[in-house]
């Protein structure tokens, strides 16, 4: 074999070499990875309960494709389905409940309360760390960005149906 020709099988033995660990590592990655609060689809929600401190309970059930309030009359979907995608958050890191003070993140009791069909989400304050949030879903809490927030609803909002 010539000099050149066993350069270039040296040279593709080991890009396929760093191909196969870089494969490797990414699949290791996305098997780490902490995933998203339900691990569901938003759009097979179908119930949303929501309690804020403050502000009264509200109610909701997804019918025909547009969402309803317990007492029969249409509700924001845009806001609605915002609420429905909290259920797929990025979680940036998951831990026990109990290598906390629940009351000190303010999740005894939190601070809002989602309820997404038969899942239930406690929201406590933010992260000193960065801009995320306290959620505890079960025995575990995770830290969420802040943009998946549950808001009230707004008084516009209100108006349009």
């Amino acid at each position: 074999m010539r000099r050149a020709a066993r350069q270039r099988w040296i040279v593709l033995g080991l890009a396929a070499a760093l191909l196969a660990l870089a494969g490797a590592q990414y699949l290791r990655d996305a098997a780490a990875a902490p995933g998203t609060l339900l691990g569901v689809d938003a759009g097979v929600i179908a119930t949303v309960s929501l309690e804020l401190r403050g502000h009264p309970a509200e109610h909701y059930r997804k019918h025909d494709g547009h969402w309803w309030r317990a007492d029969g009359t249409r509700a924001d979907d845009g806001r609605l389905d915002e609420l429905a995608g909290i259920a797929a958050a990025p979680v940036a890191s998951w831990r026990p409940a109990r290598d906390f003070d629940l009351g000190k993140l303010d999740l005894a009791p939190p601070l809002a309360r989602l309820q997404l069909d038969d899942r239930t989400l406690d929201f406590g304050t933010t992260a000193v760390t960065g801009p995320l949030r306290y959620v505890r879903v079960g025995q575990r809490i995770a830290l969420v960005p802040l943009a998946f927030t549950p808001r009230p609803a707004t008084q516009d909002a209100e108006r349009i149906h």
